[in-house]
């Protein structure tokens, strides 16, 4: 077997971050001797986030079996998961900033093929994988990312799943969305459909793509953890996954 050095495109403050979240719950929960310190570890958990390597793969450059690279990532993405921001909060902290409005948009997490794997086929998509909606603020920023659903579910009903218009309109904004959400909810605004269109709702339609497009660079912001461009693990995971990613691309990008 080879071995290299490679860099990693994040900054100290996120691996402090993830190591201080480690030596904490150690410390609470007065864990033995462990084979890798609190920043080893967290350094092993950014690397498979990051760049989506395998549990052999991490495991074998930090010196530490595939069992055990699997325990820490498990741990420690279910850590900083935990810290993951409500929508409410999210939403508030929009108000204070002055805006009026969120950007609400989803994206489906490739995964590997299942024995059950109906539920998980996107026919949109015509893959297996895993639908996460996300909430972004005006600038393409995300704010929220919500629990993973089954692919095959659709847009609309994965927003009133997790009752996303309703609190987007109790907090005193609207969202903006795609087509795929039409119906969803009074609060989120979708394009006007159909052809022949009158040049008023034309040019409502070029409004509402330019204040909509920065909801593209929220999920490149979170695809570039290249673990949720695919999932090689159980797709129940993906809920604690998508929001460590989330907490970890927040405190990045402070």
């Amino acid at each position: 077997m080879l071995f290299y050095r490679a860099c990693l495109p994040l900054s100290r403050r996120t691996l402090n971050l993830a190591a201080r979240t480690i030596r904490n719950h150690r410390r609470e929960a007065r864990s033995r001797w462990r084979r890798s310190d609190a920043a080893q570890q967290a350094l092993l958990v950014l690397v498979h986030l990051r760049k989506g390597e395998t549990f052999a793969e991490i495991g074998a450059g930090f010196g530490v079996g595939t069992t055990t690279a699997l325990r820490y990532v498990r741990e420690t993405t279910r850590l900083l998961a935990d810290q993951a921001p409500g929508l409410e909060h999210g939403l508030r902290r929009i108000r204070k900033q002055g805006w009026d409005h969120v950007i609400l948009d989803g994206t489906l997490i490739a995964c590997d093929r299942l024995a059950a794997d109906r539920p998980f086929y996107s026919g949109k998509h015509r893959h297996h994988g895993i639908n996460t909606r996300v909430v972004a603020d005006p600038t393409g920023d995300p704010v929220w990312v919500s629990g993973a659903l089954p692919g095959a579910v659709h847009d609309t009903r994965a927003a009133r799943v997790w009752r996303i218009g309703d609190r987007i309109a109790a907090a005193g904004l609207f969202g903006l969305g795609d087509q795929g959400y039409a119906g969803c909810s009074p609060a989120v605004l979708t394009p006007f459909e159909g052809r022949d269109k009158p040049e008023w709702k034309k040019e409502a339609n070029r409004t509402h793509a330019r204040l909509r497009s920065p909801g593209e660079r929220a999920m490149a912001q979170l695809k570039n953890w290249r673990i949720l461009r695919r999932l090689r693990c159980c797709p129940h995971r993906a809920t604690d996954i998508a929001r460590a990613v989330l907490v970890l691309q927040l405190h990045e990008a402070r």
